[in-house]
Formats: structure tokens, C-alpha cells, sequence
């Protein structure tokens, strides 16, 4: 598919108290089972990290912030930077049941727009989403001007934001879970026991 992921593996894991992305569910680092589960679709992967040495052992082209401790904008910025594609998906090192077929028709609902969210439960997920790479300088003045939430970001683009029930159309199955993100040491504990199933 002619489209591009950027894969963020995240800042400081505070909450978690030790690396989401290396996290191990089933055997496998949490961060290799996001980049598996797209490789199978997407031939472009990029991931984010300031700490490329970590991150060796996925063989896949890394890049670093062009702007240091401005959070997941910044992660972007670099990724969007970065990738040769014009349509890419984003997706943060904290989900670990991402589905290529759900990024695939994110990627199919792009035309027209600068960026697709989904919004599950009223709930946006901006970080497994897709964003153009037309939108490099709005990002980056975003950054410039300490307006670091994804919300600002997304109040200057054209977005299509995809509702569950248009997923649910689709007969995608286990959307929730697929939107499952792990930020405390008790989601973790859920995520290893979710990917037994």
C-alpha cells in the first residue's frame, strides 16, 4: 500500500515506571508486535526514537526529534520529515493490538483531507491515525509557538474523523481493543492477558 508508518516509541513512560515500547507481551517486544502487525501491508517504516541504539534490533530505519521535550508533535514532525511517503500512519509504541486492516482503511479515507482520526466511544486517537505529509509546516509551527497539544494541531487542519460505527460497517472486529493503549503498570497487566486470547 502506498502509504507510510511512523512508529513513536514515546518519551519518558512515566506513569509505566520502566519502557512501554520494550514491554514484552506473548514473547515479543510491544513496539516489534506494532511494527509486525503493519510490515505485513506498509513497506515504509519509520521509527522516532532519541535512543536509536535501544531500538537496533528492528532493522528498520530510525530517526531522532528535530525538537527536544516537545512531545508527541515533535515525534511527528520528525517522522513526517523524514518519510518519502505523501500519506502516512502515526502510531504511538503503547498499543499493542494495532490492526493493518484498520490502518489500511484509514489510509483509503485520506483523499481530501489532511488527516483521519478515529474516534472511538467520543474518545480521538490522533496517535494511530493518518496524517499528510502536506502538513509539515503546521506542525512545525505549531511546535515554534508552544501550542504542543495534539488538539492545536488538529483545529488548523481539514480532518475526517472516523467514527466507530463507520468501522464497525466495515466489520472490523475488536475495535476497542485494537484502540487499547497502556499507559499504567495495571493496563499492561491486561494487555499480556488480552494477547493470551
Amino acid at each position: 500500500m502506498d502509504a507510510g508508518v511512523i512508529i513513536l516509541a514515546g518519551g519518558k513512560s512515566s506513569r509505566m515506571g520502566q519502557n512501554k515500547a520494550l514491554l514484552p507481551i506473548n514473547g515479543l517486544a510491544n513496539i516489534e508486535r506494532i511494527k509486525n502487525q503493519l510490515a505485513s501491508t506498509f513497506e515504509n517504516i519509520i521509527l522516532v526514537t532519541n535512543d536509536k541504539e535501544k531500538y537496533r534490533f528492528l532493522n528498520i530505519p530510525t530517526v531522532s526529534d528535530n525538537y527536544q521535550n516537545k512531545g508527541p508533535l515533535a515525534g511527528i514532525e520528525a517522522g513526517l520529515s523524514a518519510s518519502n511517503n505523501d500519506v502516512n500512519i502515526v502510531v504511538a509504541c503503547d498499543m499493542p493490538f494495532v490492526s493493518d486492516e484498520i490502518a489500511q482503511f484509514l489510509v483509503q479515507e485520506s483523499e481530501g483531507f489532511d488527516a483521519v482520526i478515529p474516534v472511538i466511544n467520543g474518545k480521538q486517537h490522533p496517535l494511530f491515525a493518518v496524517y499528510k505529509k502536506t502538513v509539515l509546516s503546521e506542525v512545525t509551527e505549531c511546535i515554534q509557538s508552544d501550542q504542543l497539544r495534539l488538539k492545536h494541531l488538529l483545529q488548523r487542519m481539514k480532518v475526517n474523523y472516523i467514527s466507530e460505527e463507520k468501522l464497525l460497517n466495515k466489520e472490523i472486529d475488536n475495535i476497542e481493543q485494537v484502540f487499547y493503549n497502556m499507559n499504567h503498570p495495571s493496563e499492561y497487566e491486561e494487555a499480556k492477558k488480552l494477547a493470551e486470547k
